[in-house]
């Protein structure tokens, strides 16, 4: 399984992301199959934090189903890895995850899927503003 999200950190690519003009577009595909698992605009559309890439239900265009593996964050409490169902029906096993009992303090993380900014299996475009 990939890193634990909660202790993701703040990686390089998210203080470019955050250095970034305010209202620009992004794309979140798989590589190998091309999938588009995501797009819309940086801000509460698709919201970086801490490495990672929260994205709001209007913005997922993948389609993703729980893998029922629990997991805690002391401060964003209690998720559920997420599994990437790809067209051919292969899984992309715990590629993301999904706060089901989120942090109150937190609501750009509520109930969306989340995956990491820098995972070898994506690839993030830029469509400009």
């Amino acid at each position: 399984m990939p890193d634990e999200p909660c202790m993701s950190g703040l990686g390089a690519a998210s203080a470019l992301a955050q250095a970034r003009p305010k209202h620009h577009y992004i794309r979140i595909r798989h590589r190998a199959s091309g999938t588009v698992i995501a797009e819309g605009r940086v801000g509460w559309a698709i919201t970086p934090f801490e490495g990672n890439y929260y994205i709001h239900r209007a913005s997922l265009k993948g389609q993703f189903k729980p893998s029922f593996i629990p997991g805690f964050c002391i401060y964003k409490f209690l998720y559920v890895w997420m599994d990437l169902v790809l067209p051919s029906g292969r899984r992309e096993k715990a590629l993301g995850w999904l706060y089901w009992c989120p942090n109150p303090l937190l609501p750009f993380i509520w109930y969306r899927v989340a995956v990491p900014q820098q995972h070898p299996s994506l690839a993030v475009e830029e469509l400009g503003p």
